[in-house]
């Protein structure tokens, strides 16, 4: 329990910053929409008028931006890269970050197993992306619901449960990079670096419909808004191929590690 509180207390100020920047990020997208709205444009003419690559980065797809809701899903994409993104840095740090501070020694001498210890570290970081996640639905949930005149509780839940798959599937990214790599410092930057590789690849299928098959290699085109929201929720294929995934990176995080000379 020693190693979960110092977990927590060591990254309570990271997720305070990333829990603000994710509400100012939700409050001000919606706050774009409200502007739209009051000068009487319509949002989705003004977006079809847009080349395909620009529809592409925003993540329209066939989502209607008149709507609050709509909106809401565009804004989706970056509020998920946000929560991504936290997820992996979290992974890698919390794993690599005993060698990277010359503390692995002082942890490991305590009677732990490696394999408890990692467990342990684990379960504070389900916590970190938990308490963002909540941060998240509960901040959606308010903003959005305030500028929609009909009830967005059911799309709002269920795009949030997929961005929690998806936060757990990076977080197990990041932990299975630092435990494989050798270089510590180096692990956020791997986790980070695979995570974008599979964003940019998410827009050039949006781009280019011959290579569609390829979604399956990019995580978020698992849970995007506009199917779940107007698609029937998530789709099982893809929970089942990310709940796959997790359980594999999760068994190697702990062999990897296990097995690995640690840099005291």
């Amino acid at each position: 329990m020693n190693v979960y509180v110092r977990e927590m207390r060591a990254h309570c100020k990271s997720l305070i910053i990333w829990s603000i920047g994710m509400i100012a990020l939700i409050g001000s997208g919606m706050g774009k929409y409200a502007g739209f709205s009051s000068s009487g444009q319509s949002m989705n003419e003004l977006m079809e008028g847009m080349p395909k690559s620009m529809q592409a980065i925003l993540g329209i797809g066939t989502l209607d931006m008149a709507t609050a809701s709509g909106y809401y899903g565009v804004l989706f994409l970056y509020i998920v890269l946000l929560a991504t993104i936290h997820a992996a840095l979290t992974g890698a740090t919390i794993i690599s970050k005993e060698e990277r501070d010359k503390t692995a020694e002082f942890l490991f001498v305590k009677p732990l197993t490696r394999k408890k210890i990692i467990g342990v570290k684990l379960s504070a970081a389900l916590t970190q992306i938990g308490i963002l996640a909540l941060i998240t639905w509960t901040s959606s949930l308010l903003i959005v619901g305030h500028y929609s005149d009909v009830p967005v509780a059911v799309d709002i839940g269920l795009t949030v449960v997929g961005m929690i798959i998806l936060q757990v599937l990076f977080l197990m990214i990041g932990t299975a990079v630092a435990a494989y790599s050798n270089k510590p410092g180096k692990s956020a930057a791997v986790a980070t670096g695979v995570l974008l590789l599979t964003f940019i690849l998410s827009f050039a299928i949006d781009l280019n419909e011959k290579i569609e098959a390829m979604k399956y290699l990019t995580p978020f085109k698992y849970f995007e808004a506009e199917n779940v929201m107007y698609g029937g929720g998530l789709e099982s294929t893809f929970v089942g191929i990310s709940i796959v995934l997790i359980g594999v990176l999760a068994v190697a995080t702990f062999l990897l590690y296990d097995k690995r000379d640690l840099k005291v």
